[in-house]
């Protein structure tokens, strides 16, 4: 079973045969324990250099939306990927998927900012991202969801709970609301509108 935990924000770490980070912000403690670093895009709170520099390694990986190449030319190992590809990097697979807002303007589409999908030891987690409720995503099939319920530059609890109920995983973990955007109690908000047979964790206290 993968472990699974939240700093803050949309920042997620997976441990399992590799350390996988998602979007490491306000990392305080230095562990340089990352194996592969995966950044959704390129806003503050997801791609924060400080934390960065406190877990990668010498030889960490770091993947990236092709838009960020400027950003990330001074790393030694660096994958960018497109939108709807499939990879494999450290015996990992994982393909990319859209992510964008569809009415404001915060992550334009035109930007290729990109969610996440993983298949990590026979479990398929999906990380979506800083994205709205996406019709070409309503097809995603995953054990395990991370999203974003804090509204503003995301889909809000109320968006986000109607697209799992339609996703169906067995598992979802909310992300992106009790700190920059969104209260702690859209989490608890976001849990009640969910089918009976959808679990839920609330790893943001």
């Amino acid at each position: 079973m993968n472990e699974i935990s939240i700093n803050t924000q949309s920042s997620i770490k997976i441990k399992s045969d590799l350390v996988i980070y998602v979007d490491p912000f306000r990392i305080e403690e230095e562990s340089h324990d990352a194996d592969l670093v995966f950044i959704t895009h390129d806003h503050y709170d997801h791609f924060d250099r400080e934390s960065l520099d406190k877990i990668m390694k010498s030889d960490s990986y770091i993947i990236v939306p092709r838009c960020m190449k400027d950003l990330v030319k001074d790393f030694a190992n660096v994958l960018l990927v497109d939108v709807n590809n499939s990879y494999n990097i450290l015996n990992l697979s994982f393909r990319t998927v859209p992510s964008y807002n569809v009415n404001k303007s915060f992550h334009p589409k035109s930007k290729g900012y990109v969610g996440y999908i993983f298949n990590i030891e026979g479990e398929i987690i999906y990380i979506s991202g800083d994205t709205d409720a996406l019709s070409e995503n309503k097809n995603i099939k995953c054990d395990i969801a991370l999203i974003p319920i804090g509204g503003t530059f995301t889909m809000d609890y109320k968006e986000a709970a109607e697209f799992i109920n339609v996703i169906k995983p067995k598992l979802v973990i909310p992300t992106h609301y009790g700190s920059i955007v969104g209260s702690k109690e859209d989490g608890v908000k976001f849990k009640e509108l969910l089918d009976s047979d959808i679990k839920c964790e609330l790893l943001i206290k």
